[in-house]
């Protein structure tokens, strides 16, 4: 029986996060990449630290030419991320930091495994696990604790960058702790927000007084109570921050970037990877069938596993578990999923139409609980499967 009275905390760390801004920098770069030609192929790395950039990486695209003009495009793009989110400060400043491009062309040892040909549909780019998850906890169908932390943070970006609060500046966390009555939230017990700031003279309480209010605009009416404990910037002053104060890199907020750890993980991160590569697009395939099994009324909550070989296109195993909430056999669920939906990756990059530039949108606040878009953003997050899956079950 699975555990229906406890507590549960998941956090979240802001655009500004030195992380995340190597996340957005890859995911600009492979936009970038992916504009000029859909079926490009990129794995791009970033790091980040005091007054420093530094990309690499494997990009590939059909015209060597082109490769070699889209190769001087990188610090031009660098500097535009790093603007967007907001970092002008002395030892990390978008105008003048040091960009360093490492980026070359792609191994064709794995280009050959890769591609498609006459004899063989287009392989996995790389082993591994993937999984999706959904659950009713919110409208959205995610785990509460990781929706609010992004949320908190997201409206606080909203706020800094519009003027509205000039004494915020780019790197924060969010940490959010529920406690559970029954499988549902029902009060939070804690609230933790770190925020740079502006000034040495401002104290936490200074700090608090800024966020409290956004806070309690986004979380539900009803799970704030007097009870509820708050540790803004507990340590004091936070004027340093960014990839001056620690250092960045792709790929590290992996439980972030999907269900603040209420859900299994395959391990592999996200940015800066095409969809041809399965840590990306089987991850998100594995969310899109997982919320489209809850938004079925099939259960309250859904784990789904696919697994892949590198070179091989159809997926190695379908696995589903639904935590003893289903209405339906999880066996059943395993042989729709494979009925109502082509899981090789070329099928899952034409399903959810993956092969356009729509990735640096995704580098902060989560890969997962967003709206669909018009432009075919976020299209993982669409329930159009809905009657497909009860149909095949």
């Amino acid at each position: 029986m699975t555990r229906q009275n406890y507590i549960f905390t998941s956090e979240s760390v802001s655009e500004g996060h030195p992380d995340k801004v190597c996340d957005r920098i890859s995911d600009a770069i492979l936009d970038a990449f992916l504009s000029e030609e859909p079926e490009a192929r990129v794995a791009c790395e970033t790091f980040a630290t005091t007054n420093r950039v530094v990309v690499g990486g494997e990009v590939g695209l059909s015209d060597p030419e082109k490769l070699k003009s889209y190769m001087g495009r990188v610090e031009d793009i660098a500097r535009a991320c790093i603007k967007d989110i907001g970092y002008e400060q002395d030892k990390f400043h978008h105008a003048t930091c040091e960009i360093t491009n490492l980026l070359h062309e792609q191994s064709a040892h794995i280009a050959q495994g890769v591609d498609a040909g006459e004899d063989k549909d287009e392989g996995a780019g790389d082993q591994g696990i993937m999984f999706g998850y959904a659950t009713t906890e919110t409208d959205a169908l995610m785990p509460a604790p990781i929706q609010y932390s992004h949320a908190i943070l997201r409206r606080l970006a909203e706020v800094r960058k519009s003027g509205q609060e000039p004494t915020l500046r780019p790197d924060a966390k969010s940490q959010v702790s529920l406690r559970y009555e029954n499988g549902v939230p029902v009060e939070v017990m804690s609230i933790v927000l770190s925020t740079q700031h502006a000034s040495e003279d401002q104290t936490s309480d200074d700090i608090r007084a800024i966020v409290e209010p956004y806070i309690r605009e986004v979380l539900p009416s009803g799970l704030i109570t007097e009870a509820t404990e708050w540790w803004v910037n507990p340590t004091g002053t936070f004027v340093i921050g960014g990839p001056d104060g620690d250092a960045g890199l792709t790929g590290r907020k992996i439980i972030v970037d999907t269900y603040g750890g209420a859900a299994p993980h395959g391990g592999g991160a996200f940015s800066g990877k095409d969809p041809t590569k399965v840590d990306r697009s089987a991850a998100y395939a594995s969310r899109y069938l997982a919320k489209n099994v809850v938004a079925a009324g099939m259960a309250d909550r859904c784990t789904i596993q696919l697994s892949y070989a590198i070179g091989v296109a159809k997926p190695l195993s379908i696995y589903a578990d639904t935590y003893g909430t289903g209405e339906v056999d999880p066996a059943a669920i395993e042989k729709a999923i494979a009925d109502v939906m082509d899981l090789t990756p070329r099928g899952i990059r034409q399903h959810l139409g993956l092969n356009k530039p729509i990735y640096e949108r995704t580098a902060a606040y989560g890969h997962f609980g967003r709206d669909p878009e018009a432009d075919g953003g976020f299209s993982w997050e669409r329930t159009d499967l809905v009657d497909a899956l009860k149909k095949a079950v």
